[in-house]
């Protein structure tokens, strides 16, 4: 029995230092993470460059409205100044349709004046007519209307006259006005009518 004995206690010694050993291990183990203790913890934002980032937004957004604000005010100024322009050009050219309209009035004037002659009782009527014709170019004058009337020899200009035709001649040069058809008219600088005319071309060799 003694020897049995020694082996049982032996063998429990064994057993419990077993149990020990797997003691040991399960302690040193680390315990389970939970599903709240696995999640990673993200790592703490840069308040400077937080910082940055604001001012940066702050200033493109401000940089925009200002241009906005100044398209806005050039487009403003645009419309008043081009508003301005047609009140102004509606007062200086307004009666243009009315100047229109009475300049053959006058130019019926002038031809009734030149075909007067020296015959008995005329020149009561030519006194009349003259003196409207007189009257007539005042007004006209005072509204910012006036003649387009080349003289003989002054260079052809297609700005402000219209050649009905060419004309050898020795008297002018080439390319000047040799007479003129019909006087034409100026409305405050813009042109009305222009001033029919011949124009001269150097005589053939």
């Amino acid at each position: 029995f003694g020897v049995n004995g020694g082996r049982a206690e032996a063998w429990l010694a064994w057993l419990l230092l077993e149990a020990k050993e797997l003691e040991d291990m399960t302690n040193e183990r680390p315990a389970p993470k939970t599903p709240a203790e696995d999640q990673t913890v993200p790592a703490a934002a840069d308040p400077v460059a937080e910082l940055k980032a604001a001012l940066a937004e702050a200033e493109e957004k401000a940089a925009a409205s200002r241009d906005g604000h100044l398209r806005a005010v050039a487009e403003q100024d645009n419309l008043r100044k081009r508003a301005q322009r047609d009140l102004e050009n509606a007062l200086k050219y307004g009666m243009e349709k009315l100047a229109g309209d009475l300049l053959p009035v006058k130019d019926s004037l002038e031809m009734a004046l030149a075909s007067q002659g020296g015959e008995a009782g005329s020149e009561s009527l030519r006194a009349g007519v003259d003196m409207t014709l007189k009257l007539l170019a005042q007004a006209l004058e005072r509204h910012g209307i006036t003649e387009v009337d080349p003289a003989k020899g002054e260079a052809f200009d297609p700005e402000w006259h219209e050649a009905m035709a060419t004309q050898e001649s020795a008297e002018v040069p080439a390319d000047t006005v040799l007479s003129t058809i019909q006087k034409g008219y100026r409305l405050n600088g813009r042109l009305l009518r222009p001033a029919r005319v011949i124009v001269a071309r150097a005589p053939a060799a």
